[in-house]
């Protein structure tokens, strides 16, 4: 019976992982973030206020509802969509020319996971994008588990490679970006000694509805 086994990115799996990045982002972050908006007390409020001010307008509960509707389905195709960008922001930047990125450069990496002869899971690591961080840390990239494989330990075996990497290097530290809605891979990290140290807001929109990036960073332990 096949298993799970970890190794080098090879050019030839290219186009796999890339669309196993792509896919991963469609099937789970925009899902979650739709429903993180929908649950926001101050969608429950707009959205009221229009069910009023329409019906108040109209006089008519159904076309009231229609109205409502329309607004759901129509910020639904925008929560998509915006995770198309992010996926298509990070494929046509650091993964555009993954070797050159990964593994031609300096102290940065990344793996596959194997089973059989399919690709069912991805990680990186390179500089960190923050330049309070370069020089002492290291930051995990690109973590995605192909539907069907999640939940054995995969992510987690992914995380131990990077943190192996880093350390074997010298680094201090590892940091990483994950978000609100990403709860599994927040409690892997934190199951496993990463320390929240940061959450960032770029837009005023998706402060509102409490939606954050979160940083994290584990520190490797000093030698005695």
């Amino acid at each position: 019976m096949a298993t799970h086994h970890i190794r080098e990115y090879h050019p030839e799996d290219y186009e796999t992982v890339r669309d196993l990045f792509a896919t991963g982002m469609s099937e789970y972050h925009a899902p979650a973030r739709f429903w993180l908006v929908l649950r926001s007390p101050q969608t429950h409020g707009l959205l009221l206020g229009l069910f009023l001010a329409t019906y108040g307008i109209f006089g008519s509960f159904l076309f009231s509802f229609a109205v409502l509707s329309a607004l759901v389905a129509i910020g639904c195709i925008r929560i998509k969509a915006t995770g198309r960008d992010h996926a298509e922001q990070a494929l046509g930047g650091d993964m555009l020319d993954i070797q050159r990125t990964y593994l031609d450069a300096t102290d940065c990496h990344f793996w596959v996971v194997e089973r059989g002869r399919e690709v069912v899971g991805t990680v990186a690591v390179m500089h960190p994008e923050d330049p309070i961080w370069q020089g002492r840390a290291l930051q995990l990239k690109r973590m995605s588990v192909k539907k069907g494989h999640r939940g054995r330990g995969l992510s987690k075996t992914l995380t131990k490679a990077v943190l192996r990497f880093a350390q074997e290097r010298g680094y201090k530290e590892v940091v990483l970006a994950t978000s609100t809605v990403q709860y599994a891979a927040q409690r892997l990290y934190e199951g496993m000694g990463f320390q929240r140290v940061k959450e960032l807001c770029p837009f005023l929109s998706e402060k509102l509805l409490q939606f954050y990036i979160y940083i994290y960073r584990y520190e490797f332990p000093r030698p005695r």
